[in-house]
């Protein structure tokens, strides 16, 4: 039997416990809704990986008033400054960040939801960055 969904770790001295908290929606313009989620997964050696995960979704244009998820995006902190300000999101999003999401990640994250290509994950990735470190 397969076990490629599985995720455990060894319990010593270090604690590492994986979760996810979702820290914000929004609905940055008509049409379109956004959510924040912090993931906090575990190495082998019980050391913390911090990621903010970011949703978009669009309304669908049928009248039913439900949204289809058109962009997702896992970004994990590539700096002790953006591991700490991602973990420090977990008090919740603060006004810089929040502008930071709305006028920065949103569009970005459209953007790419529009034209996938790698030359439009760079801007997401920049704006996801000036989020975690916003938070410090």
């Amino acid at each position: 039997m397969a076990t490629t969904n599985i995720s455990a770790v060894t319990v010593g001295a270090k604690r590492c416990r994986p979760f996810v908290l979702n820290v914000m929606v929004f609905s940055p313009e008509d049409g379109f809704k956004f959510e924040l989620a912090i993931e906090r997964d575990c190495t082998a050696q019980n050391d913390s990986i911090w990621k903010f995960v970011f949703d978009l979704y669009r309304l669908k244009t049928d009248g039913s008033g439900t949204f289809d998820q058109i962009v997702h995006v896992s970004y994990s902190g590539k700096t002790s400054d953006e591991n700490t300000g991602i973990q420090n999101t977990l008090d919740g999003v603060n006004e810089d960040q929040s502008d930071i999401l709305v006028n920065e990640v949103h569009p970005a994250a459209k953007q790419f939801g529009e034209d996938p290509s790698d030359a439009n994950k760079a801007p997401l990735a920049a704006a996801l960055s000036k989020v975690a470190t916003a938070a410090l």
